[in-house]
């Protein structure tokens, strides 16, 4: 509208001069105004055919076509991967494959591009003063949509200063060939820098009185595949998969072997009624609460040690942080020569050796974490703290904390405990043993001293319950006895049962949920943060 209202006053001007002068004079004039405006639009049109028109540089950029992505031929190119470059490859020429992250035009003739790789982000630029770079490339550039994938070529430099909004913030790329191998959406339901953004900056900005965009937990697990791509989500699901590695390899270098049991069971493995029910072919079923039974009787096949990372499936209306209805198992059984101490012994060495691997190889997925969840880093003793229940009740009351001694202990005094913990014994990791047998399962072994209590125990990291343990009843006619009392049918379980009346050894063993591991390593106030797709009582998508 601007430049038609520029062109319409001219046009008034010489008509309102027109009246003044004489016919001939006026027609003059309208004749060099004419003129002007061809010589305008032809300058107008010659700009637009040097930027429109043939480019004899448009092969270092575009879309790549379908048929070139169809796996048509092995290029030899080496890719450099963005979380690895650095100032060592100064004018090294690389080829990077990402995400448009950010761009930012400056004029027709440069142009910023962020591109992000798994968490990890560089800055790109395209200059016309490059002679591989066209005003056409720079113009395709920047009608990009965020979140495309690109692959880029270029030549690594070291800016004078560090780039802010980079995480590779001592080098950039300066582009000499791009090409956009998908584009996304233009308009995206999240934005990934919103939903990267901590609770920290979005306060401070309100108190400078801005507005940014806080992106709520409902809305990140509708878009979970965007919400994924945060370098926080990047980093936690990267350590998730450390914390079964490490899991996986300490217990195989302690003589163990790794099984996997059945998820459709026919009856209740843990109790009570908060089990996935089903029709099995005319018979009645249930997803398995956990693989308990089954790894029990691993042992008695004398298999000696076992565990199994598999998914576990709890139907408990748990509205809580820390709860879902399923998650993956982390779970472990052994043969016990004397007492159940020594399944504590291996919880003690696992979980140290892990903290200590993840806080030495995982510290870039950490500080990705922190920049957007800031935690303290665990502390830990190099030999794990060792409480019986009674001693933790007794801690509880001096605090004037009242917990019933043959009870569980509810989430306020859990914490609590783990405070006192902490300040007394300056470590936030501790066990907790010799439970009321009131409150644990059917298969847990009584105190020998006092059957009111029994050889079990629980782990707790940061104020949080994070493993459940004990030593197991393996004596038939006894654990038929308890599974009645717990209101077990004791015919549903009864393969269960009699694989105890051929010889069997005491045994213990303890059940870790991978997510609430991670979730209170990283200090994370949920857990749906640490499942990649989370299943709660209200969501069963995506």
């Amino acid at each position: 509208m601007a430049s038609e209202e520029s062109e319409i006053t001219p046009m008034n001007e010489s008509q309102e001069e027109g009246k003044k002068l004489s016919k001939k004079e006026a027609a003059k004039l309208e004749r060099q105004r004419r003129r002007q405006e061809a010589a305008a639009v032809a300058a107008i049109s010659a700009v637009s055919v040097v930027e429109e028109g043939p480019d004899p540089l448009s092969g270092n950029y575009g879309d790549v076509v379908l048929k070139d992505l169809q796996s048509k031929a092995v290029s030899g190119r080496k890719w450099t991967e963005v979380g690895s470059l650095s100032p060592e490859m100064r004018e090294q020429v690389v080829l990077i494959r990402g995400r448009v992250q950010t761009i930012r035009p400056v004029g027709k003739k440069i142009a910023f591009v962020v591109v992000r790789e798994r968490g990890f982000t560089v800055q790109c630029v395209l200059t016309v003063k490059h002679e591989l770079v066209s005003a056409q490339m720079v113009k395709f550039a920047t009608s990009l949509s965020k979140e495309s994938i690109l692959d880029v070529e270029g030549v690594v430099t070291v800016p004078e200063k560090p780039i802010t909004g980079a995480t590779q913030q001592q080098v950039e790329i300066q582009i000499s060939k791009l090409y956009c191998v998908n584009k996304a959406v233009p308009t995206l339901p999240i934005n990934i820098e919103d939903a990267s953004r901590s609770e920290v900056e979005i306060e401070q900005a309100l108190e400078k009185g801005e507005q940014l965009v806080r992106v709520n937990q409902d809305t990140r697990l509708n878009y979970r595949i965007l919400d994924i791509r945060t370098p926080a989500n990047q980093g936690i699901f990267r350590i998730q998969c450390q914390v079964e590695n490490i899991f996986r390899q300490f217990l195989l270098s302690e003589g163990f072997i790794g099984i996997h049991t059945p998820k459709l069971i026919g009856g209740s493995s843990e109790g009570g009624s908060a089990v996935f029910k089903l029709d099995y072919k005319g018979q009645p079923a249930c997803l398995a609460q956990s693989p308990q039974l089954h790894k029990q009787m691993a042992i008695c096949g004398d298999f000696g040690r076992v565990f199994e990372i598999g998914p576990v499936f709890r139907a408990e209306d748990s509205f809580t942080h820390r709860h879902l209805c399923e998650f993956t198992g982390l779970d472990v059984e052994m043969e016990i020569k004397e007492h159940y101490s020594e399944v504590m012994d291996i919880v003690d060495r696992l979980f140290v050796a892990m903290f200590d691997s993840l806080n030495e190889k995982c510290k870039k997925e950490l500080d990705a974490i922190g920049r957007q969840y800031p935690f303290e880093p665990l502390k830990y003793l190099r030999k794990t703290l060792r409480l019986t229940f009674q001693e933790g009740v007794q801690m509880l009351k001096e605090a004037g904390i009242e917990v019933d001694p043959f009870g569980d202990l509810n989430t306020e005094s859990e914490r609590k405990l783990g405070q006192l913990v902490a300040e007394k014994y300056g470590t936030e990791f501790y066990i907790l043993h010799k439970y009321p047998l009131a409150v644990r399962p059917f298969y847990t072994m009584p105190c020998y001293d006092n059957p009111a209590y029994s050889n079990s125990f629980d782990v707790f990291i940061r104020g949080e319950e994070i493993i459940s343990g004990a030593q197991r009843v393996h004596v038939p006619e006894f654990l038929a006895k308890r599974a009645e009392e717990c209101g077990i049918v004791v015919k549903t379980i009864s393969t269960y049962i009699d694989s105890f009346r051929y010889g069997a050894p005491p045994h213990g063993g303890f059940g870790v949920g991978l997510e609430r591991a991670v979730m209170l390593f990283c200090a994370l106030n949920n857990i749906r943060k640490t499942s990649l797709f989370p299943r709660d009582p209200q969501r069963i998508a995506p």
